[in-house]
């Protein structure tokens, strides 16, 4: 793996959602699916009513018109090496192939999205600079984009307010296993930096985590937080 240096590492981090051409690229929008054409005639309000439905979502642009106050996170998925040791972590991963003309680097990035209501999805994106690839990755998390249950199921609370999850659940992700547990008002989240960005962009603010294997691959530790949630959301 490649370092990425200091300035990518700020250009990246600078990059918002207007750069990205989101709003222009509503106002342009020529609907493909049938599902895209149902959302512009109004015969579809809400998000909900897609996910009710199990239909897949082929067009980002239908996410962004039906939820226009969402919201992204980059997760920090790659790293330098650090001063006196240890890594730096880095919103990007930087890696090369070695070819007969020199080398070949490949930027890849790995995106949260989410309304902080019940609704979250990931998606990895991978390109030559670093503005389309976080652009592929923001992309595949809107087509990832599922409910999260949300309630009270900690024995410890019992206040019926949905700030935490209802039920245990489990998931996985390559050798990681997660354990998400459902945690009283008030203790907040109980896990590293970056899984903390896919709860608050699903819109739960108390949890327990219990998790195993490899966790400092940050890609498959909040993957395997998702999968959890998406098997939470498959029980109700």
């Amino acid at each position: 793996m490649a370092e990425l240096n200091e300035e990518a590492t700020q250009e990246v981090v600078q990059i918002s959602a207007e750069e990205l051409g989101v709003s222009e690229r509503l106002r342009e929008w020529v609907p493909k699916t049938k599902l895209g054409r149902m959302v512009v005639e109004g015969k579809i309000k809400s998000i909900d009513e897609i996910l009710k439905l199990g239909k897949p979502i082929m067009e980002p642009e239908i996410v962004d018109y039906l939820i226009p106050t969402l919201k992204s996170e980059l997760v920090l998925i790659g790293g330098t090496p650090g001063k006196g040791g240890g890594i730096r972590r880095t919103p990007t991963r930087r890696t090369a192939r070695m070819h007969r003309s020199g080398r070949r680097y490949k930027i890849s990035a790995f995106v949260i999205v989410g309304d902080e209501n019940g609704h979250v999805g990931v998606g990895m994106g991978k390109a030559n600079d670093h503005t389309t690839a976080i652009e592929k990755a923001t992309n595949e998390a809107k087509l990832n984009l599922i409910y999260v249950p949300r309630g009270c199921g900690s024995w410890e609370c019992g206040c019926g307010e949905p700030h935490s999850i209802p039920a245990k659940c489990s998931g996985k992700a390559g050798s990681v296993r997660v354990t998400l547990i459902p945690a009283p008002r008030g203790l907040g989240l109980c896990c590293d930096d970056e899984m903390k960005k896919l709860f608050r962009l699903a819109g739960i603010r108390d949890i327990w985590i219990k998790s195993r294997g490899k966790t400092k691959t940050k890609y498959n530790h909040v993957l395997a937080a998702f999968d959890a949630l998406k098997r939470l959301a498959a029980m109700r």
